[in-house]
Order: structure tokens, then sequence, then C-alpha cells
């Protein structure tokens, strides 16, 4: 109960910062007040006495001070009543749609003794929290919170992992119902909001009050977000303690995939304005590649029989295109509007060999031949590397994929010159294998695009090109290419 009292007196310490400055706002007219009745009275400064100009002078600098003090703290209750601190997007699930996952949070919130939140989301993000919902200008009692649960969780764990790993999370339902706890909660959040505000002119006062008050009150509200922490751990004790284990033996791993996955296999389809509908899925078939790859999920096949968490879901497929959509607006730079959505048995074609074309035709146009949607050969391309011109080709490569990146499709950031050079051959080398119909453009789980080619290994591709570009040496590229069936004398087609 320790975690318990702390968590209140520290809400108490910053439920009293906010009355004294209520108070220190109120105390200048109260002071004009006496001093106004006081005048009225006759008892302080009354006139014809000997002192009445000296308290004529104080009632008018009082009372100065007040009407600036009342002005301040009407702009500074404007402004709190107006503030809306941000909402974490997420994608909301009606219970409609999860009729079952409410119902086991539920029976978890029962088991916790605490109050259930009100309603569930997704967020495309390895990590779950409640969301407190906020209401303009505050209120006296506090609204049931919104658990907002990391959609990878959902699609990797098994229904029994995700309770146990909720169970803290949930448990922090209790803090949210203290009354004492939410009011301090709430006038912390607003602070940040009408902090974020821009303003000019007499409301930029707003903002140096709104930082003070914010100082003051930090240290507490630190200390209360880390009692209310270790208050939800105690009371999540009660749930089973081998399936969290368990579950905390799969966040780590979750986290891992998920980022793989947007890094290497989402992001060169964001890039070519195209955002994968079913993210969550892939995210289980990279963490399952990579169980098989390097043992890193061991025991994922005992966790088979075990029912996952998203049949929780009526309709997975629906709920996870949604989530991908909102992935795909967060977490990439470029607008999403006008994108369309991927299948993943699409993504060879859509996006791996196309984005080798795009990556083929900016190196063609750096090789200053664009007359055509052939060009370059690639025996003059390695003539030309072996002759010592890869700075140059560099060079220009990296001016034109920054000019080619501000128009559609755009192409991915500039980077140096020689691995940018090293990237775009690759593709060129690879759209050719493609054409000569002895490789296929694939997807690896881990690493994104890849190239398929049963006529010469893959692993040796990258060492070979880095030959040609770095030293200048083309025969162990040259090679890789005649066992790959590639005629080095023939075009390259850019498109199609």
């Amino acid at each position: 109960m320790a975690a318990v009292d702390t968590a209140r007196a520290r809400a108490q310490a910053v439920l009293r910062l906010r009355g004294r400055a209520v108070a220190a706002a109120a105390l200048p007219a109260a002071c004009a007040a006496v001093l106004l009745a006081g005048r009225f009275t006759g008892h302080i400064g009354a006139p014809g006495s000997p002192d009445a100009p000296l308290w004529d002078g104080i009632r008018w600098a009082v009372c100065a001070v007040a009407a600036l003090t009342l002005a301040l703290a009407a702009l500074v209750g404007r402004a709190h009543r107006l503030a809306v601190p941000p909402v974490t997007p997420a994608v909301p699930l009606a219970r409609t749609e999860a009729p079952e996952l409410y119902r086991l949070i539920e029976e978890l919130a029962e088991r916790l003794d605490v109050p259930a939140p009100a309603s569930i989301a997704l967020t495309p993000d390895c990590d779950s929290w409640l969301e407190e919902p906020h209401r303009r200008g505050g209120g006296p009692e506090p609204a049931a919170p919104v658990l907002v649960i990391g959609s990878p969780f959902l699609w990797w764990m098994r229904a029994g992992e995700l309770c146990a790993l909720l169970a803290p999370v949930v448990a922090g339902g209790a803090a949210a119902a203290a009354p004492d706890i939410a009011a301090a909660r709430r006038w912390v959040r607003t602070l940040d909001a009408s902090l974020g505000e821009r303003r000019r002119g007499p409301a930029a006062l707003v903002g140096l009050v709104d930082r003070r008050l914010l100082g003051a009150c930090r240290e507490h509200s630190a200390e209360l977000e880390r009692a209310v922490a270790a208050w939800s751990s105690e009371q999540a004790r009660a749930v089973d303690y081998g399936p969290r284990i368990a579950a905390q033996a799969q966040v780590g791993l979750a986290y891992a995939g998920w980022d793989r996955l947007l890094t290497r296999v989402a992001l060169p389809a964001w890039r070519l304005g195209l955002h994968p509908a079913h993210l969550n899925a892939g995210v289980v078939s990279a963490l399952t590649e990579l169980s098989r790859r390097d043992r890193l999920a061991d025991g994922y096949e005992n966790r088979l029989g075990d029912r996952p968490a998203c049949d929780l879901l009526e309709e997975p497929g629906l709920i996870d295109t949604r989530v991908s959509r909102l992935a795909a607006e967060l977490l990439h730079e470029e607008p999403a509007e006008g994108w369309q959505p991927l299948d993943w048995e699409d993504y060879p074609q859509r996006v791996v060999l196309r984005g080798w074309r795009v990556q083929a035709a900016a190196l063609q146009a750096a090789l200053g031949d664009d007359r055509s949607r052939t060009g370059p050969a690639l025996d003059k391309l390695l003539a030309r590397l072996a002759a010592g011109e890869a700075e140059e080709l560099a060079a220009a490569l990296a001016g034109q994929v920054a000019r080619a990146a501000e128009v559609a499709p755009p192409l991915p950031p500039v980077r140096s010159g020689r691995d940018l050079l090293v990237e775009h051959l690759t593709a060129t080398v690879c759209c050719a294998a493609v054409d000569a119909g002895t490789a296929a453009p694939g997807l690896d789980w881990l690493d994104g695009p890849v190239l398929l080619c049963s006529a010469a290994p893959r692993g040796e591709l990258a060492p070979a090109v880095a030959m040609a570009v770095e030293d200048g040496q083309d025969g162990p590229l040259r090679g890789w290419l005649e066992r790959a069936g590639i005629r080095v004398e023939r075009p390259v087609r850019l498109s199609g």
C-alpha cells in the first residue's frame, strides 16, 4: 500500500500547487477590495485625514495590479478551458468488432478488482496504455479511460499471453478512477496542452505562467506516475505468473520483428505510394521466419496450439487493414493521400521490381542517356567503372536522385554517392536478371526486396557489385552475370 499512499500524496501536492496558483491570482483583488471598503467606511485613509493621499496612492496601485492580475488570470483560465491535450492516433475498436476481446478485458478487470476500460483501441506500435479522455474545461468526475493495445501484440501473442501482458495496464484503471489522482493528471495535461499553443502579444504571458506552473509540479507529477506504475504492478500480481513471464519474453521479440518489417519491408512500398494492407499478418510471418532462422523465438512451435489473440476479433483482416493504413500515415514522412492498398502476394511485382526499375532509370539518367525507355547496357557501365569513373558516376547519381525525389514516385533519401551507386547498380543487375528470365523478384520477411535466382548464388552478388564500384574490379561481377545467363551488351528495360 506504500505505492498507493505515495501516489495520493503526490497528487495532493500537485493540487495544492493549483490551489496556490488560484490564490495568488485572487490575492491582489482581495487586497484591493479591503482597501476600497476601508475607504468607503472611513477606516483606512478617510477623506480629509493626513494620510489620505498616501492611502489613495496605495489603493490606485493595488487596484491596477489587481486588474492586471485578473486579466492575466482570465487569459490563463480561457486558455486552459480551450486546451485539448493531444490524443495518440489509434484505431477505435467497437464492442461488436471484438466482443471476445472486450469480455477478456472485463474479466481481467474483475479479477484485479478495478474499473474496466470504457473502450478499446489499437495502435500500430509495440506499446499499450490507458488513454484518459479529456473533457474541455475539466469535470468533477473522471471518465473511464480507453485501453490502447499495440496491434503487433494482438497478432503475435497468444490470448493468455496478451491477458497477462495487459494486466498491469488494466490495473492502472484503479488510479484513473481515484478523483484526486485523476484531477492532478488532468491539470498537468492541461498545462502541457496550453503550453504547446503558439501565442503572440499579451497572450504570450500565458505560456510564461504555464511554464512556471509545470516546472513547479514536474517532480510531483513524475513521482505520481512512478507510484501509479508500482501500484498497478502490485495489483497485477494476481494474474498467473507463468503467462506473465511468457508474455514479457515475447515483447522484445515482437518489437524487433515489427521494427524490421516496417524498415525493410513496408518502407520501400510507402516510398512508391503503396501501403501494405496487412502489416500485422506480415509481422507474424517475419517473426516465424526469425524463429526458424535465428532461433530467437524458441518454443514458438509449442505456442501454435494456443489460441492467437487476434482470434478475439470478429474480422482480423479488416482491422489489420485499418491499422496498417494508420501506420503508413504516422510513420512515413510523405502525405498518405492517394495511396493504394497492397496485398502481400503483389509485393514482388508492384514494389520490388518497380523499385528496381525506378533505380535503374535514375542510374541511366545519371549516365547522361535518357533518350529512350531502355538504356544503360551493363557492359558500358562496367567499362566505365573499370576505367575509374566511379566517383564521377556517384556524384552524378546523387544529384539525379535528389532531383527525382521531388516528384512521384518518391525515391529513397539521398545517401553517400558510393553507397547510392552500389544500390542502383545492384537494382540494374536485378532488372537484367529478371529480363533474362533466370531470376524473379521476391520478398524476404526480414530483409525486404530480394532477387530469387537459382542460376547464380545470390550471396555473391553484393560483394561483386561492391568490388566493381569501390575498386574498379568488374571481373567478379561479369562472372556472376555470365553464370546468371545475363547478356551484358543487352540494354536493361526501365519499365514494364
